[in-house]
């Protein structure tokens, strides 16, 4: 499902830097946030030059207490539409749980403390979560989940759970949301360039690498 935006400028979020920087908005446990991963990981090796690339935590449905198997029908019809757009592979087994629910907020918290453990690391760390759900259907909600992503990155797992226990992590990943809904970001995953104190909205929902980077280039070839 592919929700509309609508975008506020806040000078409050300039930034003084040589490039301009796209900022994606999305959500570990969203789906169309990972049938446009592939998409995303062309714009980002095309404009690896050009552009500074951040990452915010959108927060699809944090503090969420339905379990998976309450969601089953809805997200089935999602996920199948994800799959059929974007070509993204599925694992439906996960929809059955009747414990676990379906609280995207670990997961964002869990790609947070990434940010700060490893910053260079976080997009690939992003983008494995998604598999590990949607495709491994792991509970996200575990810390011990993410302990094979995070052997392949070289990054501390024994430092990653203290973390994931935190009340700090636990406020920085609402920061993430909070400035999500500044931005006035409804629905991921969405694209932001920003170019000194104007931000430009590129991208709302599944939206094509071709599309992306036309878009892009008529900002930043002006």
């Amino acid at each position: 499902m592919q929700h509309i935006i609508t975008l506020t400028i806040l000078s409050m979020l300039s930034m003084n830097t040589a490039k301009p920087t796209l900022i994606y908005i999305g959500d570990p446990m969203c789906s169309w946030c990972y049938g446009i991963a592939g998409e995303l990981e062309q714009v980002r090796e095309k404009y690896d030059d050009e552009l500074d690339f951040e990452l915010v935590m959108g927060g699809l449905r944090p503090y969420n207490t339905q379990t998976m198997v309450e969601l089953k029908d809805f997200l089935t019809h999602h996920w199948e539409a994800v799959h059929e757009a974007s070509g993204q592979p599925f694992t439906y087994g996960i929809l059955d749980d009747q414990e676990m629910t379906y609280d995207t907020e670990p997961p964002a918290r869990a790609t947070v403390i990434v940010r700060q453990l490893q910053p260079d690391k976080e997009f690939a760390f992003f983008h494995e979560v998604q598999k590990l759900f949607y495709l491994h259907n792991k509970n996200t909600h575990l810390a011990e989940s993410y302990h094979d992503i995070l052997t392949t990155l070289e990054i501390d797992t024994e430092e990653f759970d203290k973390l994931f226990k935190s009340d700090e992590m636990k406020e920085l990943v609402r920061k993430d949301f909070e400035r999500a809904g500044e931005m006035g970001v409804q629905g991921f995953p969405a694209l932001i360039l920003q170019q000194g104190e104007q931000l430009t909205l590129i991208a709302n929902g599944y939206t094509s690498y071709e599309d992306i980077a036309q878009r892009i280039e008529k900002l930043i070839r002006k």
